[in-house]
């Protein structure tokens, strides 16, 4: 393949144009996974930016980068999230007028975030279902205006930003890590820190980890090309990706970084303890660096940094995170209940089937009165793990009708 023509140089470049706006963001020791690996666990706090990601550096280079003749003509880019909030700052702080297509299932929260980081140099518009009709409408601005498309990820200088974190770790710790684990979405981030620690720190190992529901780079790297995903998962909203760059699919290529991909429950049960033991606040795509330590085989006594790329986690979607932990560690249930319509039935569920530390968590119940049976879908939350095995032996046994309805059944996806 064609030799890219992404450097380590362009990011030492961005790193030092860099300097004199955003200052390092903390590296931070993690006690809780240092202590689950026997490894020095370092955190790389890229959720502490301004605008609570590592987007920022990719978009301000990039911006940095423009002639003044491009500047004078503005910018333009679509995003529903960080990328969005990265450009908004930058324009700003670097004067230049951007336009920022926004798709209409945007939250207020992130559009008014958007609105307030760029001022007067931003204007916000909200158009299209979807992302894909906010980044047609940014395209057609382009085109008609002349402004200059920030790309999210695809692009030298936005990849040049983007890997001046591997330099700021490398700076920090005084020495390069035994391994560096960094999330990946479109590709931006890994192959930036990619190129610039084959050339500085070669014998590092880079990890790049992505959701198993949008795994865009393992698919361009197995095909040797990008490719669209058939499917996207999207609920690690910040690496849901169908197709990663050509840029970055070369430069990921190029120096054979390693890849591993992550379910979705791994994820939550992740985030929480982030939140609960570190005090940090992760959205999805924050949490897959070191959602991956569990399943890495890393060596007792090295020194391992994970890249918390962002923090931007809407407070809302944490039910919903607390749900999927549950069942991904066997602790959440739900179950078909076909009860007799006579008294004490459900009392008899309760006495018989129920273990001690079993709680009822959900409960809907559809009575016919022309059957003597009526359906219920209960959910159980259990006390452990292990408990569902005897939880199903008492099930078998009862005169109940139950019937355990799979995690995979689309009724599972509606009512969990």
């Amino acid at each position: 393949m064609t030799a890219p023509l992404f450097t380590a140089a362009a990011v030492d470049a961005a790193a030092r144009v860099l300097a004199d706006v955003l200052p390092p963001t903390p590296l931070h020791r993690s006690d809780r996974l240092s202590a689950a690996t026997g490894a020095e666990v370092w955190l790389k706090r890229e959720d502490l930016q301004p605008v609570r990601s590592y987007k920022l550096r990719g978009a301000f280079n990039f911006i940095a980068a423009l002639s003044e003749e491009e500047r004078a003509k503005g910018v333009v880019a679509a995003s529903a999230g960080n990328h969005a909030q990265g450009v908004a700052f930058a324009g700003s702080h670097l004067g230049v007028e951007a336009r920022i297509y926004l798709p209409r299932n945007t939250p207020r929260q992130k559009r008014d975030r958007v609105a307030a980081l760029g001022g007067d140099q931003v204007e916000v518009i909200v158009t299209g279902e979807v992302y894909d009709d906010a980044a047609g409408a940014a395209a057609e601005d382009a085109a008609r205006t002349g402004a200059v498309v920030v790309p999210a990820f695809d692009a030298l200088d936005t990849m040049a930003g983007q890997g001046t974190v591997a330099v700021e770790v490398v700076e920090q710790l005084g020495r390069v890590p035994d391994v560096v684990v960094v999330p990946v979405g479109g590709g931006g981030l890994l192959g930036g820190m990619a190129t610039w620690m084959a050339a500085h720190a070669s014998d590092c190992r880079l990890v790049g980890v992505e959701p198993e529901g949008a795994a865009s780079m393992a698919a361009a790297l197995a095909a040797g090309t990008p490719v669209d995903l058939e499917e996207v998962s999207p609920f690690v909203d910040g690496a849901a990706v169908r197709r990663v760059g050509d840029l970055t699919h070369a430069a990921v290529d190029a120096t054979g970084t390693e890849l591993v991909a992550v379910s979705e429950g791994a994820i939550c049960v992740e985030m929480l303890a982030m939140y609960q033991t570190d005090g940090i606040i992760s959205e999805p795509a924050g949490a897959l660096s070191t959602t991956a330590l569990a399943e890495l085989d890393i060596t007792p006594g090295s020194t391992v940094v994970a890249v918390v790329s962002g923090g931007n986690n809407d407070v809302s979607r944490y039910a919903e995170i607390v749900e999927r932990a549950l069942v991904h560690e066997g602790r959440k249930h739900y179950f078909l209940v076909d009860f007799p319509q006579e008294p004490g039935a459900l009392r008899r569920f309760l006495d018989e089937v129920l273990g001690p530390d079993d709680d009822i968590t959900f409960f809907d119940y559809i009575k016919r009165n022309n059957r003597d049976t009526g359906t219920a879908i209960v959910g159980l939350e259990l006390g452990h793990p292990e408990d569902l095995l005897p939880l199903l032996a008492r099930m078998d046994t009862s005169p109940l009708g139950i019937e355990r309805i799979p995690a995979d059944s689309p009724l599972f996806r509606i009512i969990g």
